[in-house]
């Protein structure tokens, strides 16, 4: 067993160290786990690891919550030994996602900033029964020292019954006074959340927890399973030279400052590619309230563009990862962690004019945009906290390349095949062919801007033939539509291979 007393700084819970098969054994079935991790960051690992081999020989299930994605330690051991029942409220695991799309797992995708306090009101079916949490340390009042992600850990902790510390000595004790828990009241006593800025800190510096809540402590020296970005290609260098030139723009007509607003950047290839693009703009002074930092975030401070960057989640690449290690002592003055329901709170979104930039998987010709769904009916990951942003940025952002599946498919549609989030959302449509700016306009106004900014040369023309008859046959209606043809373009590619006639 790895010694990690000097870690669990109150020498009385050194009683309470035990092996992880030990801590999974106090887990019944049926069971809420509450448990750290926000994208493979920050998770626990060796206390799952013990209970999916528990579930194997036992064959039961219990119900996963988590911040959003987390790692194969996690919900993918668990998911291999067939053990997760319900699933909230994000994924992006494989095998999560296969059992989800054969029914052999309930998942709930939620936005992200609403899955505390319904947990904490019992809408998700019960309270959390076990909070799961890995920390760096404990301090000598028993509070916990996170690691590299918050996201819902506080409040789970504060819910739970039953605490699993897990302490990680492959995370680097100098992550310590890099997160900032702030747990907002519950109505009828919530207060404003008391940040202006995205420095601002309002919390503590661990998560109040207290000696007697935890129940067992674990060791764990495994690393966070961070997983590589994709090369920066043309259609990304090209979506982001899109916006530097709009940002530019929005200066020059004096509705942004020189240094822009906070920047939202979601999560994966394409919003990290976006984010690199600032490095080489002329842009100076900017600041991110953000859930995920990601390399580009890294890339923006060494480069002395980037003054503060906040978030839930420190989430590289494997090399991201060995240099955010190698440079912590830097990067820790410029970055703060918090929890995701102050990160993704749409009060804090709407009060410091946030700018939202997320990806979509397939947008229609009127604005609306689908996060989740492939076809209509595959899960895909999940909505994340696209919707907290989306609804109450100063401006909203969505970006994507024009085509999927080597030009089968368009990401531009007449109508797509699952709604997240509604044209009263939306303002900014970017793809490598465009940017389309909607705000100000009607629907048939958008409709011709996104098919002539956006849309794929060969899609352009079907596009707009749809439009032009859609509104002869409605007489020129409000969001004009051939029901019967609305969702033709998906029905023709399940069918045959691709979108075109």
């Amino acid at each position: 067993m790895i010694d990690i007393r000097d870690r669990v700084r109150n020498k009385a819970l050194h009683a309470k160290i035990v092996s992880a098969e030990e801590a999974a054994a106090i887990i019944k079935p049926g069971m809420n786990i509450g448990t750290s991790g926000f994208t493979p960051a920050g998770y626990p690992k060796a206390v799952p690891l013990a209970l999916a081999e528990r579930i194997k020989k036992e064959n039961f299930k219990v119900n996963l919550w988590t911040g959003a994605s987390v790692g194969k330690e996690l919900d993918g051991a668990l998911a291999q030994a067939n053990g997760i029942d319900k699933r909230l409220p994000y994924q992006t695991n494989d095998e999560i996602r296969k059992q989800i799309n054969s029914g052999k797992i309930q998942y709930i995708d939620m936005h992200l900033s609403h899955v505390a306090q319904q947990s904490r009101y019992g809408f998700l079916g019960g309270k959390v029964d076990v909070a799961i949490v890995e920390a760096c340390a404990i301090t000598e009042e028993g509070h916990i020292v996170p690691t590299t992600s918050l996201g819902n850990s506080a409040s789970f902790v504060q819910s739970a019954d039953i605490v699993i510390v897990e302490i990680n000595t492959s995370q680097p004790l100098e992550l310590e006074g890099m997160h900032d828990i702030y747990i907002p009241l519950d109505p009828p006593h919530r207060q404003p959340i008391p940040l202006v800025k995205s420095d601002d800190r309002i919390g503590t510096p661990y998560i109040p927890c207290g000696f007697d809540k935890i129940t067992y402590i674990v060791p764990c020296d495994l690393p966070d399973a961070v997983r590589p970005l994709a090369p920066i290609d043309d259609d990304a260098k090209a979506m982001s030279g899109h916006l530097i030139e709009f940002f530019q723009h929005e200066i020059k007509q004096g509705r942004l400052p020189q240094n822009l607003l906070p920047l939202q950047s979601g999560v994966g290839s394409v919003a990290n590619a976006v984010v690199c693009g600032l490095v080489d703009s002329p842009f100076e002074n900017l600041s991110v309230f953000t859930e995920v930092i990601q390399d580009g975030m890294f890339d923006l401070i060494d480069a002395g563009k980037l003054t503060f960057a906040s978030g839930t989640s420190i989430t590289p690449s494997p090399d991201g990862l060995k240099r955010l290690y190698a440079n912590l002592a830097e990067y820790r003055k410029k970055i703060i962690l918090r929890p995701q329901e102050i990160s993704n709170s749409p009060e804090l979104a709407r009060r410091l004019g946030v700018i939202a930039m997320n990806t979509a998987i397939e947008l229609d010709i009127y604005g609306h945009v689908n996060s989740t769904h492939i076809m209509g009916t595959k899960m895909m990951n999940g909505i994340g906290g696209s919707g907290d942003y989306a609804r109450n940025a100063y401006l909203t952002v969505f970006c994507t390349n024009s085509v999927a599946k080597g030009g089968a498919i368009s990401s531009v549609v007449p109508m797509v095949s699952h709604f997240d989030h509604t044209e009263h959302d939306t303002h900014i449509f970017v793809t490598e062919r465009g940017l389309a700016d909607v705000r100000g306009l009607s629907p048939k106004e958008r409709a011709r801007v996104i098919i002539d900014k956006c849309a794929h040369p060969d899609y352009q023309p079907m596009l707009l033939d749809y439009l032009e008859r859609a509104e002869k046959a409605t007489n020129f209606a409000h969001t004009p539509h051939l029901l019967e043809e609305a969702l033709s373009w998906h029905t023709r590619f399940v069918q045959t291979g691709t979108m075109k006639k």
